[in-house]
């Protein structure tokens, strides 16, 4: 008995350490089991073998990827390019409107301050100047590195493509090769378990999805009525920031509207704020409700779970959290773990 526990803690954690060096392996398996559902519906509803389902359920879903991909890349290369025509007038704009007249105040003012002040204030403009400078570099050399890694991407995603068909197709085999090493009791177990997982995991992508679209429609509409020009790309940069780590729709809001106040675009930096706040409320009380509907937990538990969950994790802890909590329903609906007791 201590010998088959023994042997099978050491296989989850041999697995858990090749994981990190097969993520595009893992990914395909994931893919694959989030999409089989489709592929039984095929097999099933239109008598098709399975080879053909699999096949055509991979082709719907590259084309999606390929549609949605193309999609993101036109609007940014035709807004970029649009943007970088009058990039040299709105440079021009900016050194008239904001540097120049500062530069004359501080000439005018700088007569009437002390040297040691002057002094201060030019040693923290020079550390300033420097800071944007390495800032600068710093980016660029992130860019490169980032280009640098495209091959490489380009592989793993090629091996997670050929990964998912192969998996797709050996996937009742697997599955049933693994129920061999298992009980009926612990079939039934592992089966509510895991489905309960997909269905969450397949949910917490559609609740991104649709707290993303949601986000993109309020900003385009609110950069519309402000008759802010790019507007899909500008939109589109708000919703890719306010999926990143740390990051939100205020780190773009805010910073444009307090630029539109120093440039005494007054209207334009009070909608930008009133925009940021309509995202921020309507995503906060939205957020819950979507993430409880399309995981199956309850919008108070989605709402603790996501909160605890960033408070101690950050961002990873949106993903934990709200895991954590349908793992242990899972958990508990099979048994696993049992809690009843009275005071």
């Amino acid at each position: 008995m201590w010998k088959k526990r023994i042997w099978v803690i050491a296989s989850i954690v041999i697995v858990c350490l090749l994981i990190p060096y097969s993520l595009p392996i893992v990914f395909a398996l994931l893919t694959a089991l989030a999409l089989e559902g489709i592929v039984q519906k095929l097999h099933q509803s239109f008598k098709m073998k399975r080879v053909y389902a699999v096949l055509m359920t991979f082709i719907l879903y590259v084309v999606s990827l390929i549609l949605i991909g193309f999609f993101i890349v036109r609007t940014i290369v035709t807004q970029v390019v649009a943007l970088s025509k009058i990039a040299p007038s709105f440079v021009k704009e900016i050194y008239e409107t904001a540097i120049f007249p500062t530069i004359i105040k501080w000439k005018y003012y700088s007569n009437a301050l002390p040297t040691e002040v002057i002094s201060s204030i030019e040693r923290t403009l020079e550390k300033t100047v420097n800071s944007l400078d390495s800032l600068l570099k710093s980016t660029v050399e992130i860019i490169i590195s980032f280009a640098a890694t495209v091959p490489g991407f380009l592989l793993e995603f090629l091996i997670y493509l050929v990964a998912l068909v192969f998996i797709s197709l050996e996937l009742p085999a697997i599955k049933n090769k693994i129920k061999s090493f298992l009980t009926e009791e612990t079939k039934y177990k592992l089966q509510v378990v895991i489905t309960q997982l997909i269905q969450a995991g397949v949910g917490f992508i559609k609740a991104q999805i649709i707290l993303s679209v949601m986000t993109f429609v309020m900003a385009y509409v609110g950069l519309w009525l402000l008759d802010v020009p790019y507007t899909a790309l500008l939109s589109l940069l708000i919703v890719i920031v306010d999926i990143l780590p740390i990051l939100g729709t205020g780190s773009v809001l805010v910073p444009w509207g307090i630029f539109a106040l120093t440039q005494g675009h007054d209207s334009l930096a009070i909608g930008l704020f009133i925009l940021f706040g309509v995202i921020t409320v309507v995503r906060r009380v939205v957020e819950p409700k979507v993430f409880s509907t399309n995981m199956g937990i309850s919008p108070l538990a989605a709402l603790v779970s996501l909160y605890i969950g960033f408070k101690l994790l950050g961002f990873v802890g949106l993903f934990l959290g709200p895991a954590l909590v349908i793992l242990y329903d899972a958990l508990r609906k099979v048994g696993i773990i049992q809690i009843n007791f009275k005071l």
